[in-house]
């Protein structure tokens, strides 16, 4: 690669971060669901995320196109064959310049390649190691195959979405691979990172998904406890659409509302609002009320469609929202106010989040194409032409085949 075109990729790539985390150094080792999605989320606030996409022998060409990896976005790729013992070496030689390694495994794959904690550890003794299963790192299930919806039935989630008397819904994948895993494994990095600054050492970070998303249950454990939650039925409680006031409802075109009137004094101006009848006010938490009051409510708001009775509610404190695609989502008037969603490549995806008043984050960065920084990459990091070249020649490199034509 010529040095001009190396020189401005490092510069589009290293020198363009900005964030609360500017300055981290993270490695992601390839996975799929919450892995990528925890690297986003440090990538999004300005660490340099570097990706070790694995390969095999059948190249790079069917990759998905790039930008609609949304969860891969703003971060450099590396493709590295790990069976190859350079390939493995070069790792560990980019860890011992890192702060932090995500790996999301079964239990024992990372050790087997040499990529385990001790190994790295070895290199540098102040990395945080960031490990994501589903089952954790041990116990009668660490070894076992799942996804989201095994997690989340095995820790009660799952039991406890859906309507009376019917099946239980899966919640898309937010609550085992999102909630309970990438925002878990996040909120681990950097509280080993928070402590890394006492003992100057890294440390090992074992995120279950089935951990995060029981953690996530917290409150329903206390109202089973105290009495307040009905644990064996769907859809008979405050906050699983079991209250009338806290469900949603189809509106005269077929379009769908959702109702959160959980307070009594935002009940009191939801029932004003809609002309419902006085005595479900005084009624509202006694569950006798309740069939007659669900039947009252869908009644007034299938008289007029989802928009016009989001107009007539507008400024109100009666705790509506229009449920909304994901298309809609995108251009609803507060979306659009606070930047909500960006477009990057001309594929509409969510801004960075949380947001801080002095590190801003910059705009997202279309995901990279496995490998296409491979030879950028390595070179920062302080390796030779020579053994870069060596790297090429055996395979333990890779790069598409467009950058490998330059």
């Amino acid at each position: 690669m010529p040095a001009s075109a190396l020189s401005e990729r490092l510069l589009v790539h290293t020198g363009a971060m900005s964030g609360p985390l500017s300055g981290l150094r993270v490695i992601e080792l390839a996975s799929i669901g919450p892995g990528p999605m925890c690297a986003m989320l440090l990538a999004d606030q300005g660490a340099d995320v570097i990706r070790i996409d694995r390969v095999e022998s059948s190249g790079l060409g069917v990759a998905l196109d790039p930008r609609f990896d949304v969860t891969l976005r703003s971060r450099r790729s590396i493709a590295l064959d790990l069976k190859q013992a350079a390939g493995r070496d070069a790792v560990l030689r980019l860890v011992s310049r890192a702060d932090v390694l995500i790996e999301g495994w079964r239990p024992g794959v990372a050790e087997r390649l040499g990529l385990g904690p001790e190994h790295c550890a070895a290199r540098n003794a102040a990395l945080v190691y960031g490990r994501m299963t589903g089952y954790g790192q041990s116990g009668p299930l660490a070894q076992t195959a799942g996804h989201d919806i095994n997690y989340i039935s095995l820790i009660g989630a799952l039991h406890a979405i859906g309507p009376a008397g019917g099946k239980p819904v899966p919640p898309l994948n937010l609550v085992g691979d999102y909630g309970g895993g990438a925002l878990y494994l996040a909120f681990g990095i950097l509280a080993a990172l928070f402590e890394r600054h006492r003992s100057g050492r890294g440390q090992v970070v074992d995120a279950a998904m089935v951990d995060g998303a029981s953690s996530l249950m917290s409150i329903f454990h206390g109202m089973v406890a105290s009495g307040r939650w009905n644990a064996a039925q769907r859809s008979a409680n405050l906050l699983d659409g079991g209250a009338p006031f806290y469900d949603t409802y189809v509106a005269a075109d077929g379009q769908y509302l959702s109702v959160g009137a959980l307070e009594p004094k935002f009940f009191a101006e939801f029932a004003h609002a809609i002309a419902l009848d006085e005595r479900f006010v005084k009624s509202q938490y006694d569950p006798r009320s309740w069939p007659e009051m669900r039947t009252a409510i869908a009644a007034r708001l299938a008289t007029r469609s989802r928009d016009e009775w989001c107009r007539a509610l507008a400024g109100t404190d009666a705790c509506v929202a229009p449920v909304l695609s994901l298309p809609e989502a995108a251009e609803h008037p507060h979306a659009k106010a606070r930047g909500a969603f960006v477009d990057v490549a001309g594929v509409v995806q969510a801004a960075p989040a949380p947001r801080f008043s002095r590190s801003t984050a910059a705009a997202p960065r279309v995901a990279r194409a496995a490998g296409s920084d491979g030879e950028a990459v390595l070179l920062e990091a302080g390796f030779t032409r020579t053994e870069v070249d060596a790297l090429l020649s055996t395979g333990a490199l890779r790069v598409p085949r467009e950058e490998a034509d330059r």
